[in-house]
């Protein structure tokens, strides 16, 4: 049976569009997209805020282990442990990073009782100085606040208290 140019033709270019339009299986995310490894975890207290006005808290240094997948540069998650025996969920929108978790037994209450608190960290590689953003580098800078829940305490009043953070790749 010979076959004609023209079903050869077809042949060949369905080949060819079919290796233009299929995904190639083994790709992967790039690595170097995320977050991997263990970091040194710095909340400053001596810069902290209570509701919007400046009081020293408690500054808290932990270590955290890191592991994440990315989609595409600036769209990852994962999940992170702290070596204080807690773990969240990880994830990065537009070039910043999130790690969000429940605090119980957070806002005191006037009756003696406390209600709980959301803690949320939010960071993103910066210049060595802060002044900037950097996507290369492994120092990453922003913001660990946490607010109270409304209603907790019997009242509309909550407490939030934020203080600057950073995050430092170990070597």
């Amino acid at each position: 049976m010979r076959l004609s140019k023209t079903s050869v033709a077809l042949g060949m270019l369905a080949g060819v569009a079919a290796s233009v339009v299929a995904p190639d299986p083994v790709a992967e995310a790039s690595p170097q997209w995320g977050l991997n490894g263990t970091y040194v975890a710095t909340s400053n207290g001596e810069w902290a805020k209570t509701n919007d006005v400046f009081h020293n808290e408690a500054s808290i240094r932990s270590t955290w282990s890191i592991t994440t997948t990315c989609s595409y540069p600036g769209e990852c998650t994962g999940t992170m442990s702290s070596d204080f025996g807690w773990s969240a969920p990880i994830y990065q929108k537009s070039g910043v990073w999130y790690v969000k978790k429940s605090v119980d037994r957070w806002q005191p209450c006037p009756d003696g009782s406390a209600g709980p608190g959301l803690q949320v960290f939010r960071f993103y590689p910066a210049t060595e100085d802060g002044s900037g953003t950097d996507p290369a580098s492994t120092t990453l800078m922003g913001e660990d606040s946490t607010t109270g829940v409304s209603g907790s305490c019997g009242s509309s009043k909550v407490l939030f208290i934020t203080m600057p953070f950073k995050l430092v790749k170990n070597s």
